[in-house]
């Protein structure tokens, strides 16, 4: 018997957790001098609607301590229920490593059970579904085919994405402050990839609806340059605030893929993006992920 862990990261919601039987392991968020730990004592709804309310305040996270994760480990260890944790991306946070400790320091009383902690080298929507496939696969195969299988998918997940604002990405340091106000001035948007890890520019659109329509052929682009057939992985579209964009997009991504690809059955959800991306985008991030399924 083994439980599937994750950090906050993975933006699964309480009802998600519940019904695929994840621990989630809060990530915590400050704003002002209040710390919260999210979607405990501060719903992803309540952090955006703060960000839209206070356009000039800017909110910030921080990783799971090494007894948090201590504290969620030894509830299962004690059972003798063995865990993998997977964790957001090490480039991002620091969060793996917390969980890697607490790993270490629980090893020699705990000689008989298995503990792995994955770095799944993404965030957000696609950590999320990457969770929920393992947590999938736990109910079906053993802890050792569960972890090969997962490892063995991990580099093929890609996030592609935008944001509503440069604000965000010039307060976090992740674009030039001249370069922002520049952008910003002319309504370009960026486009973002986020694959093995890293962040890495992928062009960019002026204005909304252009940005979302680029990001789209950008994830198409990516699929026919590897030769990916959908049927074989796993999709979804990552929203900020604003749910009913969320809605057009997944429904236009649906389009989309079954234009391009008509002979395959398309599996896609409709996810929110919580604070630990939220705090770098603003409350207006919108893109679409894709991995295979293990």
């Amino acid at each position: 018997m083994y439980k599937i862990i994750s950090d906050s990261s993975c933006d699964l919601t309480i009802e998600a957790a519940k019904a695929y039987d994840v621990e989630v392991v809060p990530f915590y968020i400050r704003i002002g001098e209040k710390e919260y730990k999210e979607n405990v004592n501060l719903s992803v709804k309540e952090f955006y609607q703060f960000m839209v309310d206070h356009k000039d305040e800017f909110p910030k996270t921080s990783t799971p301590s090494i007894e948090d994760y201590t504290t969620v480990f030894k509830k299962y260890l004690d059972q003798e229920i063995d865990i993998i944790c997977i964790c957001i991306t090490s480039k991002f946070s620091g969060s793996y490593n917390s969980a890697r400790l607490a790993k270490e320091s629980l090893e020699d009383d705990y000689p008989d059970r298995k503990i792995t902690v994955i770095d799944c080298t993404f965030n957000t929507v696609l950590q999320g579904t990457y969770v929920r496939e393992a947590a999938k696969l736990s109910k079906e195969v053993d802890y050792d085919e569960c972890v090969e299988r997962i490892m063995k998918v991990r580099d093929t997940g890609r996030i592609f994405f935008t944001v509503g604002s440069f604000d965000y990405l010039i307060h976090g340091g992740r674009i030039g402050k001249v370069a922002g106000v520049a952008a910003k001035t002319l309504g370009i948007k960026p486009l973002i990839v986020l694959k093995e890890g890293e962040i890495f520019a992928d062009g960019v659109a002026r204005g909304r609806k252009r940005s979302i329509k680029k990001v789209i052929e950008n994830a198409i682009k990516h699929m026919e340059n590897n030769q990916i057939d959908p049927s074989d992985y796993v999709f979804s579209v990552g929203y900020g605030y604003d749910e009913e964009e969320g809605k057009q997009v997944l429904n236009l991504v649906k389009e989309t893929l079954s234009s391009h690809y008509p002979q395959s059955s398309i599996d896609i959800s409709l996810l929110p993006i919580g604070a630990t991306i939220g705090v770098h985008t603003g409350p207006y991030p919108i893109g679409m992920t894709l991995i295979k399924k293990p």
